[in-house]
C-alpha cells in the first residue's frame, strides 16, 4: 500500500449499509422488490419458513418491530463495513434497554446485492437465544452478552 495515496472511496453499497443501520427503517429504499431477509432467530425453532422474512415491504414492517419490540431503544453500533457489488458484512454490537434489562450483543449483517439492491440479508446475532429472550421480555434486568455495554 502506498502511503501517498489517497484515502480509498467507500463503495456505495458501503454507504448504503451505513444508511440502514444508522436507521433500519430506510431498508426499503435500498431493496429489491423481492428480497429475502433471514431473521438472526431463523434456527431457534427448526421451521426455517418462520424466519425468513419476504418481500421489501415485508423487511421494513420486520424492523420496525424490532425497534417496536425494544421501545425505540435499539441502535446498531457499527464497527466495521465492507461491500462491493456483489456482498456486503457489517460488524458490529446490536444495543437496547427494556424493562430495566440491557442488551449489548455482537452481530454480524451479510448482504446480497443485484444492480445495487439488497437481494438477500442474513441477520446474525453472536447469541440468537439471548437476543430473541431479551425482545420477548424472558430476560431479567442487566443482561449483556458478549460485548461491553
Amino acid at each position: 500500500m502506498n502511503a501517498d495515496a489517497p484515502p480509498a472511496r467507500s463503495h456505495a453499497n458501503s454507504e448504503k449499509l451505513r444508511a440502514i443501520y444508522g436507521d433500519l427503517t430506510r431498508i426499503g429504499e435500498f431493496a429489491a422488490e423481492d428480497m429475502v431477509l433471514y431473521t438472526a432467530s431463523r434456527d431457534l425453532r427448526g421451521d426455517r419458513a418462520a424466519g425468513r422474512v419476504v418481500g421489501k415491504e415485508a423487511a421494513v414492517a420486520h424492523e420496525r418491530e424490532l425497534i417496536r419490540l425494544t421501545d425505540g431503544t435499539l441502535v446498531m453500533a457499527v464497527d466495521h463495513i465492507v461491500a462491493n457489488d456483489h456482498f456486503g458484512a457489517v460488524l458490529g454490537v446490536l444495543r437496547a434497554r427494556l424493562r430495566g434489562a440491557t442488551l449489548a450483543m455482537p452481530f454480524c449483517g451479510l448482504w446480497r446485492f443485484r444492480e445495487g439492491l439488497i437481494t438477500h440479508h442474513w441477520e446474525n446475532a453472536h447469541d440468537a437465544s439471548a437476543t430473541e429472550a431479551f425482545l420477548l421480555g424472558l430476560t431479567s434486568g442487566g443482561l449483556t452478552s458478549g460485548a461491553p455495554a
